[in-house]
Order: structure tokens, then sequence, then C-alpha cells
């Protein structure tokens, strides 16, 4: 009798471990946005702003939010000033002498999503979720993109 007593508690305390998987309360939306002539920042806060879901009152702050955002003619993005010549990226290997540097106007000639993808990730939480939400980013240099079968909604950057 003890023994059967013994076993149920076991599985009742197995059977609260286990959470079920828990779908996403509403659908998958997509966004575009045209960088086209836009001011990088703004761009960037436009993007993290979709992807953190900031507009769904319904969002959780320990949830991944589940839209994504598709950015083209990141390329083409503008920025203010002598930022081109004077702005830094820096990479840093872990080695003595390891730090690299280049310029807006360098990496944009190279990788020019680069540009848009670390204005955005600055802007995002520096933990898991906030790596889990960088990858509902796509950015593309041109203006053509794999997403076309998503009905992607435009957002209009001011």
């Amino acid at each position: 009798m003890e023994t059967q007593k013994k076993q149920k508690s076991k599985n009742l305390t197995k059977e609260k471990l286990v959470r079920p998987k828990v779908k996403p309360e509403r659908a998958i939306k997509w966004y575009l946005l045209d960088a086209k002539d836009k001011i990088l920042g703004k761009v960037a806060v436009k993007a993290a702003k979709v992807l953190l879901a900031k507009a769904v009152p319904t969002k959780k702050s320990f949830e991944a939010p589940v839209d994504r955002v598709v950015v083209i003619n990141a390329s083409k993005v503008a920025v203010t000033g002598r930022k081109e010549e004077e702005k830094k990226y820096y990479r840093y290997s872990g080695y003595p002498g390891g730090l690299k540097e280049r310029t807006l106007g360098q990496v944009r000639a190279s990788k020019p999503e680069e540009i848009v993808s670390h204005a955005v990730f600055g802007m995002l939480p520096k933990n898991r979720l906030g790596r889990k939400i960088q990858k509902h980013l796509y950015i593309y240099p041109g203006t053509t993109h794999p997403h076309e079968a998503q009905k992607l909604e435009s957002v209009e950057v001011k």
C-alpha cells in the first residue's frame, strides 16, 4: 500500500515538471521596410519597435515576439553629416593587436546589410531573448528578396 502511494507521488511530481508547448496567440505578421534614402537611425528604430512588438498590447516581456521584418535597399540607407568617413565599426579577435576598424563607407562597399543589422541589434536586449529576436530580421542590399509569398505589410519610416 505504501509503495503505491510513493509511486503515485513520484508520478505527480513528474507531471508538474512537464510544460505543454504554448502556441502563439496570433499569427505571424511580416513587415517590409524600404530603407532607400531614409536615415539609418530612423530605419533601425522602426525595425526594433516592430521586432520587439511594442505596439502589441497582449505581448509579455519574457515572450519572444513572432513578427518578422524584411529590410530592402540597405545599401542605399542615408546617414547625416560626415559619418560616411568618420563612423567606425570595430572588431576584436581577442589577440594582442587584433583590433580591426572599418569606416561606414568601407562596410557599405563590402557588406551593406551589416550597417542596418548593427544598428538594429544595438537596440535589442543583450540576452537569450535578444538573440532569438535577431533571427526575425531579414536584410537585403537591393530590392529583390525571397519573401514574396509571406504577404508583406509595408511600414512607412518618417
